[in-house]
């Protein structure tokens, strides 16, 4: 084993058992080379090494510092001890939105399904192209009219997938060989960093201001080294929550049309703003729009679809089948009659109203926070005070039994991130969702030391 990889685990075993603790910040790379009679490059190979594993992360203009996290990933990732919650854990981590009445809307839907004639038929199994209701009924559910402009997604064009994130995959696989690049947001959903690594992809953040990613930075990146395609969340990006402004789209339409770029539009969140045009509207030939029914409806059911244009159309088709991601036949006949009975449409509407219900509640209860999200989105994007790091906020949320996903867990390069920490706001009940913005309130409001000691 290399020499940097057993002081690696010198380090390792120290955050295991507790002599360093979450939120703690490592010496610099210079200094800890220096205290331990190693080459400065030898130093930055041990860092990295803990980055690797998930037991560090790297905060922009600030250091490294030992990660809150309970899991980290990896082969040499030891499990890192915290505190145990005193009570029942507040998730605001996983955003799964459920209004009070889906249930009853989705057994109604559900009886004529039931009927033996049709469960027969909707137990059998389907490929990617599903059937030709299901690709009728998907392409409409994505059209319409957007920014004063319609558009409209072709039936040919519509694949079916098991959910969102298995149309993502068969996607990639079909847009980058193993071994090429993906462009991505610099802070990207963290499931597509797993997907890329499941399939060989090497990810290439693309910088961001606050409008999004710049258009020219795109052209500079794919010069510097090819990218293969691009992987966007234009509509309630997904951690920052925002969405990109008409003129941003535009932009981005026009440079991926001139790089001949194809891109892969993430629009599962895109239901709560019906009124922002997608990148498919803009650049069709370029785009393929991948999306689900877990998020409109509910998690268990996870129906993935993706509009793909006819260049693209077989090659998705077939990394689904190769993936083994083909869509349930149930889920897709019952998301059919869901579509067409016009229950998708009414728990979309009552998510969006619910949607802008806890925004309001988390924009009043974290009042002279800095934060970042869009009026209709699920999660809110805090950029932490001074004081306070992303790993010990984390840690300090943790112990009164709340869960937060730190910055790193976004980012594309892991050693670096802000000092920020994303708040999901859909899973929990409001009372209880109440309570728990307003002991984050209030730690964000004391010191580490107070809390952590």
């Amino acid at each position: 084993m290399d020499d940097y990889r057993l002081i690696a685990d010198e380090i390792a075993a120290a955050i295991t058992d507790g002599r360093l603790r979450p939120g703690e910040q490592l010496p610099t790379q210079r200094a800890f080379a220096r205290s331990r009679g190693i080459a400065a490059s030898t130093a930055g190979r041990v860092y990295r090494e803990l980055v690797r594993r998930g037991l560090t992360t790297g905060e922009v203009g600030r250091g490294t510092f030992v990660r809150a996290d309970r899991r980290a990933p990896g082969p040499h990732g030891p499990h890192v001890p915290l505190a145990e919650p005193a009570g029942t854990p507040v998730d605001l981590e996983l955003n799964y939105p459920v209004v009070p009445e889906q249930s009853a809307l989705l057994a109604a839907g559900l009886t004529p399904l039931l009927r033996a004639d049709a469960l027969d038929a909707a137990l059998r199994p389907v490929g990617a192209a599903g059937t030709a209701a299901a690709r009728h009924a998907f392409a409409e559910l994505v059209s319409g009219a957007h920014d004063g402009a319609a558009w409209r997604a072709a039936p040919e064009d519509v694949l079916f997938a098991g959910s969102g994130r298995q149309a993502i995959a068969g996607a990639l696989a079909a847009l980058v060989p193993p071994g090429g690049r993906l462009g991505v947001e610099a802070l990207t959903y963290p499931v597509v960093r797993a997907v890329a690594q499941r399939l060989g992809i090497t990810l290439v953040p693309l910088p961001m201001d606050e409008s999004g990613v710049l258009p020219d930075t795109l052209a500079a990146v794919h010069r510097s080294a090819p990218l293969s395609a691009v992987y966007l969340q234009p509509r309630l990006q997904n951690p920052l929550g925002g969405s990109l402004p008409a003129e941003r789209r535009t932009a981005l339409a026009d440079e991926l049309r001139r790089l001949d770029l194809p891109v892969v539009e993430d629009a599962i969140w895109s239901f709560l703003r019906p009124d922002l045009a997608p990148l498919a509207a803009l650049v069709p030939e370029r785009t393929i729009l991948v999306d689900s029914v877990a998020k409109r409806l509910a998690p268990g059911l996870s129906t993935g679809f993706a509009v793909v244009p006819a260049e693209f159309r077989d090659r998705v088709a077939a990394a689904l089948r190769s993936g083994g991601w083909a869509p349930g036949g149930f889920a897709l006949e019952a998301a059919v009659r869901w579509i067409g009975d016009g229950t998708v449409a009414t728990v979309e509407e009552a998510k969006r109203a619910d949607a802008a219900e806890r925004q309001l509640l988390a924009r009043e209860l974290l009042a002279g926070q800095q934060l970042r999200s869009d009026p209709c989105s699920y999660y809110v994007w805090w950029e932490l005070p001074a004081a306070w790091r992303a790993e010990t906020f984390v840690a300090a949320a943790a112990r009164e039994s709340i869960a937060i996903t730190p910055a790193g867990a976004f980012a594309v390069d892991p050693r670096v991130s802000p000092s920020a920490v994303r708040v999901g706001l859909a899973s929990p009940p409001l009372p209880v969702l109440t309570r728990a913005l307003e002991t984050l309130a209030r730690i964000a409001r004391s010191s580490p030391e107070e809390l952590l000691e």
